[in-house]
C-alpha cells in the first residue's frame, strides 16, 4: 500500500475544504427554497460569509506567517467605508446592483491593500511583536478618523470635511454620504448570500494557492526559523509583506460585503472587539488550519442566534462548545483518526484509478 505523497495529501485536503464550502452553500439554498430557514438565520448568512473570509485572511497572517495582528477590523473598516462611498456616489452611473457591488469590493480591496502596505512596510522589517502593537493602534486610528470625517457628493464630485455636514458646502441636489460618528445612513443593501459564497471561494483559492506556492513556502520557512531562512537568501520583509497585504486586501473586500448588507453602518461596528472576535475564530479553528477557521467562524457567529430560545443557558452552552472545539482542534487522537481516514480514502481512489488504467 502506497502512502500519500505530500502533493496528493495537499490536493486531498484542499478538495475537502472546497467540497465543504460548496456543500454548505447547496444545503443552505435547499433549506431556503423549502422555507426551512428562519428569517433571522437568513439575515446572518451574509455576515457569516464576511467573517469566514476575515478568518481565512487573518489565518494567513497569524497561522501561516506567524505574525500577530490585533487590528484586522481596521482593514475591514477601510474597505467597508471606501466601498460604500464609491457605491453611493456611483449609483446613477452604475445602476446594476451586482456590478456596483463588485466594483465596490474592488475599490474596498484596493484601499485596504494600500493601508496594508503603509502599515506593513515599516513594521515587518522589525522583529518581535511590533506588528500586534501597530495594527492595534491602526484599528483605533481608523475608527477615530472615520468618526470625525464627513463626505458628500454632488454634481462637482466628492466633498470632504472634518467639521460637520454643513461644512461640505454641497450644491443643490447633493447628499452627504459619511456623517462622522453616525457613519453611512443611506447605504443600499446590495450584498447577497451568493456574492458572499463567491467571495469565500475567491479568498480560499487565493490563500491556498499562495500557501502552496514558492512564496508560501518562504513565508512558512521564515515563521519556523527566520535566521535559517534568511541565511539561504529568503527576504523576510518581502515575503511577509506579500502575505500581509494579501490578507488586508481580502479583509477590505469582506468589509464591503459586510457593510453592503445594512442600510446604516458606523465605525463602532469595526472596533477592537471585532478584531478579537476574528482572532478567536482563527485560534479556535487552529493556527494555519484554513478549514478549521471556516468552521469556527460559521459556528461561533451563528451560535448566539441558535441559542436565543435558551437564553438562561446560552452562555453555558456557548462555553461548552468553545471547550469542545479547542479539544477537538488539539486532540492528537482525533487528528490521527481523521488523518488515517483521509489516507485510506486517498489510497482507495488511487487503487480505483490504477484498476481503470
Amino acid at each position: 500500500m502506497k502512502k500519500l505523497t505530500p502533493g496528493r495529501k495537499r490536493l486531498l485536503n484542499n478538495s475537502i475544504t472546497y467540497g465543504m464550502v460548496i456543500a454548505a452553500f447547496v444545503i443552505i439554498q435547499i433549506l431556503k427554497a423549502g422555507g426551512m430557514l428562519s428569517s433571522s438565520l437568513q439575515g446572518l448568512l451574509v455576515p457569516i460569509c464576511a467573517y469566514v473570509t476575515m478568518a481565512i485572511a487573518l489565518n494567513l497572517v497569524v497561522g501561516i506567517s506567524g505574525e500577530l495582528s490585533l487590528g484586522h477590523a481596521g482593514f475591514m473598516s477601510v474597505g467597508a467605508f471606501s466601498g460604500m462611498v464609491f457605491s453611493i456616489s456611483m449609483q446613477s452611473a452604475i445602476p446594476s446592483a451586482p456590478l456596483r457591488l463588485f466594483c465596490a469590493m474592488m475599490v474596498g480591496a484596493v484601499f485596504a491593500g494600500i493601508a496594508g502596505v503603509i502599515v506593513g512596510v515599516p513594521v515587518l522589517r522589525l522583529r518581535g511583536d511590533y506588528l500586534a502593537i501597530v495594527t492595534l493602534a491602526f484599528g483605533e486610528i481608523i475608527k477615530n478618523i472615520i468618526n470625525i470625517l464627513y463626505i458628500g457628493v454632488d454634481e462637482n464630485g466628492l466633498h470632504f470635511s472634518a467639521k460637520n455636514e454643513m461644512a461640505l458646502n454641497l450644491a443643490e441636489g447633493g447628499k452627504a454620504i459619511l456623517k462622522g460618528p453616525l457613519g453611512v445612513t443611506t447605504n443600499a443593501k446590495l450584498s447577497t448570500f451568493t456574492a458572499g459564497f463567491i467571495l469565500v471561494l475567491v479568498a480560499l483559492t487565493i490563500v491556498l494557492n499562495l500557501v502552496n506556492s514558492r512564496t508560501g513556502r518562504a513565508v512558512m520557512a521564515l515563521r519556523d526559523n527566520r535566521i535559517a531562512a534568511e541565511s539561504v537568501g529568503i527576504g523576510a520583509t518581502k515575503y511577509k509583506l506579500i502575505a500581509f497585504v494579501t490578507s488586508a486586501v481580502l479583509a477590505g473586500a469582506a468589509g464591503v460585503l459586510y457593510a453592503m448588507n445594512y442600510s446604516s453602518v458606523a465605525a463602532k461596528q469595526f472596533d477592537f472587539n471585532a478584531s478579537i472576535l476574528i482572532l478567536v475564530f482563527v485560534v479556535l479553528g487552529g493556527l494555519g488550519n484554513i478549514r478549521g477557521s471556516i468552521i469556527a467562524a460559521a459556528l461561533l457567529y451563528v451560535l448566539p442566534e441558535l441559542l436565543r430560545d435558551f437564553y438562561d443557558f446560552r452562555m453555558l452552552i456557548y462555553a461548552i462548545v468553545l471547550i469542545l472545539v479547542m479539544l477537538a482542534t488539539n486532540n492528537p487522537t482525533l487528528k490521527q483518526f481523521f488523518g488515517g481516514l483521509f489516507a485510506r480514502l486517498g489510497r482507495g481512489n488511487a487503487q480505483k484509478g490504477g484498476a481503470q488504467e
